[in-house]
């Protein structure tokens, strides 16, 4: 079975594409969005998704959130006991996800299809590659995010074919790619993004703004204190996207904070990050050669989009309003599906031709000639950005010396004109025979393929000595080894069952609200003491009782307010 998997900052979604067509499949608690939140209990178990989001206000030191981010780095959180990597943060968010799949479809699942940003880099699909392996999948296919929308919007199924531009604002990457459509195939013409730009960075923008206003700064706040501002602030965000004037007060430092904002006011604090998404759409537009009037749509995905401020925007730059019929959170999951459902040949599909970009130039390091002498660590483009994979390209080069040996040939991936602003992927040397410089030319062969796999192949023409070198390893990715160290480690990790789901959620929310509310205090604990004592009976239909009970006064005690 191939499932098709949308791993996002904020939310993660899995699903199938059957008789009739993509569809989502629900976890434990009958949602198709599970936070991608991970946390750890005080018995040292993984908590996953709504449990885990509510632990960040509750328990903050043991719960991480936002770990898309970090993909393709070395970065190490510490959880209780547990040291994880960001690859093994995705692969518990996976692990859960496919245990929702199997129980649905009661077959085991084997492959999956996984999208991720256009821009990307090669680290970083390379990283969301082994968290498929880590969780105990085959993932032979990634699909870019812009590329999942317009499926999910049937964009290939349009008589005629045209132009697309999709914009994909998620919780903490932008990514713009504009594609074209006939006869059968959809072809990426250009890619363009920001991996460190997205909802986040608009919460963070208000969170800031808030303690600017109340003379804070965050390290005035307990951990607990900087949780709840946080889910204040994001909820706070949601409710300005509908125009009215909102206010937020709660506890802090001490004192009683009150903040009054309206929409307008929030796009204007944000203004600097509205420009931040301006440049990525003039980039693609830029580098597909097109004008806005060459445009058939604009699509608006990702949650963060829903922000009036990203309409406005676009229907500035482009002279009309995007397309936003399918749910947002949503879209690119049921795009992910339909890649599924192509990788399985479903017969229910049009056969349909997807090529794609490579999103980052790729080139060499190499010495420039001056009337000063030589000018190291200039950059050398190979491949450039946005052109369509699979992609060969050749270039000639020759040594800085007389009767050199040998040369090092270090590759780079960027778009700045010094190789100390890019990212080092690798190296090949090659010995050359002792001749004049301009006698020994080596030619230097790149090969970039669908699955963003570059190989380098170094020739030096007058000995015809050839060498070569696939990069699979990328600064901060695993190697084989660590990840069957990681895998054997993940599976001794123990994980909540996932029938608990239910009643984990509701003590994890419970104790969120005894963080955030201090008058509902001595109700909440003795509320949590009989839900648990009925927990300890391990009796289902009393827990079922229970539960409803306990849920029912935690949806009063939260409709009551931060008073």
């Amino acid at each position: 079975m191939i499932v098709g998997i949308d791993l996002g900052t904020t939310h993660s979604l899995i699903g199938v594409y059957g008789a009739d067509g993509p569809r989502l499949i629900r976890n434990a608690l009958g949602e198709s969005l599970t936070p991608s939140v991970v946390s750890v209990g005080d018995d040292e178990r993984v908590i996953v998704g709504r449990a885990a989001r509510e632990r960040l206000v509750s328990h903050p030191q043991r719960s991480v959130a936002a770990f898309k981010r970090w993909m393709g780095s070395e970065r190490i959180t510490a959880l209780g006991t547990h040291r994880f990597r960001p690859e093994e943060l995705s692969a518990l968010i996976l692990k859960s996800l496919i245990a929702d799949a199997e129980a649905d479809l009661g077959e085991k699942v084997q492959e999956a299809v996984i999208s991720v940003p256009a821009y990307f880099s090669d680290s970083q699909r390379k990283a969301t590659r082994i968290a498929g392996e880590l969780a105990g999948i085959k993932v032979e296919r990634l699909i870019n995010e812009p590329t999942a929308a317009a499926l999910a919007y049937g964009l290939q199924q349009r008589d005629g074919g045209g132009r697309y531009l999709v914009f994909d604002l998620g919780g903490g990457t932008f990514d713009v790619s504009i594609l074209e459509l006939f006869e059968g195939v959809m072809e990426v013409h250009a890619s363009a993004g920001d991996n460190f730009l997205g909802g986040e960075d608009f919460s963070a923008a208000l969170l800031n703004a808030f303690l600017n206003e109340h003379s804070l700064s965050a390290s005035q706040l307990s951990l607990g204190e900087l949780a709840t501002l946080e889910r204040r602030i994001e909820l706070f965000k949601h409710e300005l996207a509908r125009g009215d004037e909102i206010a937020l007060e709660l506890p802090l430092a001490g004192q009683n904070r009150a903040w009054r904002l309206d929409e307008t006011g929030f796009a204007q604090l944000c203004e600097p990050l509205v420009q931040r998404l301006r440049a990525p759409l003039e980039r693609a537009m830029r580098d597909a050669k097109l004008s806005p009037s060459q445009l058939n749509e604009i699509v608006l995905v990702g949650g963060a989009s829903r922000m009036p401020l990203c309409a406005r925007l676009v229907s500035r730059m482009f002279g009309r309003l995007p397309l936003r019929h399918v749910n947002p959170d949503e879209a690119i999951g049921f795009g992910a599906c339909v890649a599924a459902g192509m990788k399985a040949r479903d017969q229910s599909l049009e056969e349909i031709i997807l090529t794609d970009v490579c999103p980052h130039t790729l080139g060499v390091n190499t010495s420039r000639e001056s009337q000063h002498g030589y000018t190291s660590g200039v950059f050398s483009p190979i491949i450039h950005r946005n052109s369509t994979v699979p992609v060969s390209r050749v270039e000639r080069y020759y040594p800085t010396q007389d009767h050199q040996r040998a040369v090092e040939i270090e590759i780079y991936q960027g778009e700045s004109p010094r190789v100390e602003n890019n990212v080092r992927l690798g190296m090949i040397s090659i010995d050359l025979p002792p001749k004049r410089r301009d006698e020994n030319p080596i030619d230097v062969r790149f090969t970039y393929d669908i699955n963003g796999l570059l190989q380098v192949e170094a020739v030096a023409l007058s000995s015809g000595l050839k060498r070569e070198v696939v990069l699979e390893k990328n600064p901060g990715v695993m190697t084989q080894e660590q990840i069957r160290e990681r895998l054997a480690a993940l599976s001794a990790i123990k994980v909540h069952p996932r029938e608990q789901q239910e009643n984990i959620v509701l003590v994890a929310r419970a104790e969120r609200l005894y963080e955030e509310l201090l008058w509902a205090r001595e109700d909440l604990q003795g509320a949590l003491v009989r839900f648990r004592g009925a927990l300890d009976l391990q009796d289902r239909d009393l827990i079922a009782e229970h539960r409803g009970e306990f849920a029912r006064f935690l949806d009063a005690i939260e409709a009551q307010g931060y008073t």
